[in-house]
This record gives structure tokens, sequence and C-alpha cells, in this order.
């Protein structure tokens, strides 16, 4: 009785998995498959004939090939910004004597909340109108900065708090000044956290869409989550066959910074300590 009650819980188990596991691959098999194909449809089918002619439209699109452009530039200048600053901000906070550090961490969390929300764009226009930041890049970007920054450096918290202080004093013993002591020993150590903030920081705001569309006004600096919209008919109704083409598009360039830092780092979560 036991066996039966076994291998029936494994096949429940295996059944749920795979309804999961459709539930999740179904939609990247159509977002695999509908760009090569001629006719606009749903259903996931191989395509017949397959065709390059969607792209072909997309790529004829100057607004929306340039917008993948801005998108790569406000993704990566965020990501940048963010991963160096919570790098060094963690490392201060963590080895400095900072009176309720706890505290204060997870109240720049709670208030980062509200920075990216819906509530906080009328006060965020108006900062970035008076410091003359409307569409430019660096608005933008000092914005997503702003809301990203205090929960990259809570992640980087851990990694930080992980490093024995005996490596960082050892260095200092051999006559290595601090900014040497950080670049060359503390920075190896926290690649694989800097990493995950990296990537994280990079998918926030490629797929971002509210900042963008209130503080840029010209169509030749709007990234791609906005451009996507010119895909559309006058009723708002998605063209699937060029919406699907500029969608795999879209997803290209998160997958092969993955797949680089996977190649490159492993996401092991261990560094290393340059000699």
């Amino acid at each position: 009785m036991t066996v039966i009650r076994h291998v029936l819980s494994r096949i429940l188990f295996a059944g749920f998995a795979a309804l999961v596991g459709a539930f999740f691959a179904l939609p990247m098999l159509w977002l695999t498959l509908a760009p090569f194909n001629a006719r606009g449809t749903l259903a996931v089918e191989i395509p017949r004939p397959f065709t390059l002619a969607n792209f072909q439209a997309v790529f004829a699109n100057a607004f929306a090939v340039r917008a993948l452009g801005n998108s790569l530039i406000l993704a990566g200048g965020t990501m940048l910004v963010v991963t160096l600053t919570a790098t060094l901000a963690a490392y201060a906070l963590s080895r400095a004597e900072v009176p309720y550090y706890d505290l204060l961490t997870y109240g720049l969390i709670l208030f980062s909340s509200v920075v990216t929300g819906t509530a906080a764009m009328v006060p965020i226009f108006l900062l970035a109108n008076a410091l003359g930041l409307v569409d430019t890049y660096v608005g933008v970007i000092m914005a997503f900065t702003g809301g990203l920054l205090p929960t990259a450096i809570f992640i980087l918290r851990d990694f930080v708090e992980g490093l024995p202080r005996s490596y960082e004093e050892s260095a200092m013993v051999c006559g290595a000044s601090p900014w040497r002591m950080v670049w060359d020993v503390v920075m190896p150590l926290l690649r694989p956290g800097m990493m995950v903030v990296g990537i994280w920081a990079f998918v926030q705001v490629w797929g971002a869409f509210l900042i963008p569309f209130v503080l840029l006004r010209s169509p030749a600096r709007m990234p791609a989550a906005i451009a996507i919209y010119s895909f559309y008919t006058e009723a708002g109704t998605p063209i699937l066959t060029l919406t699907s083409a500029y969608a795999l598009l879209y997803a290209l360039p998160v997958l092969a910074l993955y797949l680089f830092v996977n190649a490159r780092y492993g996401f092991r979560f261990f560094g290393g300590i340059k000699r």
C-alpha cells in the first residue's frame, strides 16, 4: 500500500510539474515560432511557409530600430551606475560603524518602492524639470538609479558581510592603499554579487515603460518598451507578425547578457583574489 501511494504521488507530481512547465514553455515557444510565420496567429504552430519578411518590416521601421539602441544606453548606463555605487556603498556601510545600520537599510528599501511607483512620477518629473534633465538620458538613468540603488545595496550587503576582514587587513599590512585594497582584494570577491546586481538592474530598466514615457519627449530618445507600440493599429490592436518579431529582437540583448555572464563567470557565488 505504501508503494502504491508513493507511485501515485510521483505520478501526480510529474503531471503537475508538466502542467506548470507547459504554462511557461508555450508562450516562449510561440515567441520563437511566430516571428517566422507569414500569418498572424496566437496558435503555436510551425511556420508554413517560413519567412523573414516580418524582420525586414521591423528593420524598415527606423524609429523602432533606434529605440533598441536607446534601451541599451538606458539599461547599460543604469546597470553601471547602480552596480558601482551599490558596491562602494555596501562596503562602506558594512565596514564603517553606522548607527542603526539595519534600520537604515530597510528604510531605504521601503522608500525605494515609492520612488519608481506611479504616485512618485509627478515629483520626479518636477525635480527632473527643475534640474533640466527632462528629455535626457541622464535624467532617466538617475531616476532609475534612485529606485534601484537601495535594493542593490541590500543585496550586496550579504556578499560584503561574508568577506573575512583578514584579507583586507593583510593587504593593508603589505602596504596596499585603501583604493588598491578595494580594487585588488574586495572587488574580485564581490564579483558574483556585482554580476547578480548588474543583470537585475539591466532587466529592470530594459522592460520599464512608465519613467521613460514620462521623462522623455523626443521620439529619437524613446526606448523599445515604448517603440513597440508603433506596431499597433490605430484601433490599438497589435499586428502579431511584426509585434512578435520585434519582441524576439527585444529579448535577445537580455539573453545575450545572461549567456555572456554565465559563460564568463558561471554565476558562481564565490570570487578570487588577484595576486
